[in-house]
């Protein structure tokens, strides 16, 4: 929290100057990896301070702000509404723990758990490619359409789930894979624009990710073909692709996932963008 803040939040201990506030409307889920609406009409930003990191959101027109929660989020998230000033409507939210799995992959080929230094130009071609991506920062409000699954199949790997590839922990998975036979159609999941359409990316394969506005982006990894460029507008069900095993897969499948201002989150919780049940918080002002 900024230091500024912190000596008004201080001040207003001493003097008196925490009021309660009008409620603030939460909707969704406040679990591990879940994706929140937070609506306030007088708020202009909502800063978390506690997700891991601190994270600056952005409210549109309507006063909504999409809050993604980190899979090892605290059970205790923190964070303020800000209208013009440094001072804010603090509010504090218990988040639910989730159990996430471990699961083993054995059959990859071992360049893949354990690459040598001949794989790293690769490596960091995809990491700079996929940091760009996920930055983008613009208000359009493509998510306001709501979001599919983008194709058929198998659940064969969950969002969080650690994976052990050939007997080597790995970073928790990031999305959600989807297997289906070789070659089928993959969708959309929501309108938006195609903010990168990269080959043969040493981890992902071909990859297409799609930006939806206030900093909402969903991936689709390990393609067969690319059928989308970036740039192009596309709109909820086109054909962005086929099903393929590219990259470091040991199958046909679709590596499905989700972020939000860089933070990943379960992309099964953007089926019910527009539908998640609301509750009202209160919180305390800080300020002068």
């Amino acid at each position: 929290m900024p230091f500024k803040a912190i000596c008004l939040m201080i001040f207003s201990l001493c003097f008196g100057g925490v009021t309660a506030v009008e409620a603030l409307e939460v909707c969704g889920e406040v679990k591990q990896g879940e994706l929140i609406l937070l609506k306030d009409k007088n708020a202009k930003k909502i800063s978390v301070f506690k997700n891991l990191n601190r994270k600056d959101y952005s409210l549109n027109e309507e006063g909504i702000a999409l809050v993604a929660l980190h899979r090892d989020a605290p059970q205790k998230l923190e964070f303020g509404a800000y209208s013009l000033t440094d001072a804010s409507d603090v509010y504090e939210l218990n988040v639910a723990k989730t159990k996430w799995d471990i699961q083993r992959v054995d059959g990859v080929e071992q360049h893949h758990v354990t690459p040598n230094k001949k794989h790293q130009t690769e490596i960091v071609r995809e990491q700079k490619d996929v940091r760009h991506a996920l930055g983008q920062k613009n208000m359009a409000q493509y998510w306001r359409e709501g979001f599919i699954v983008p194709v058929d199949g198998r659940i064969s790997g969950q969002f969080g789930n650690q994976r052990i590839f050939n007997g080597v922990p790995k970073n928790p998975h990031s999305g959600t894979d989807i297997a289906a036979p070789l070659g089928t159609p993959v969708k959309a999941s929501g309108s938006g624009v195609v903010v990168l359409s990269g080959k043969d990316y040493f981890y992902t394969g071909n990859m297409v990710i799609l930006d939806h506005g206030q900093g909402l982006q969903t991936i689709y990894a390990h393609l067969q073909d690319l059928a989308v460029q970036k740039g192009e507008v596309v709109r909820q069900g086109q054909i962005i692709g086929h099903v393929g095993k590219s990259g470091r897969a040991t199958g046909a499948h679709l590596h499905w996932g989700a972020s939000l201002n860089n933070v990943r989150f379960r992309p099964h919780s953007l089926l019910d963008i527009n539908k998640k049940k609301c509750r009202q918080y209160s919180g305390k002002y800080m300020g002068e």
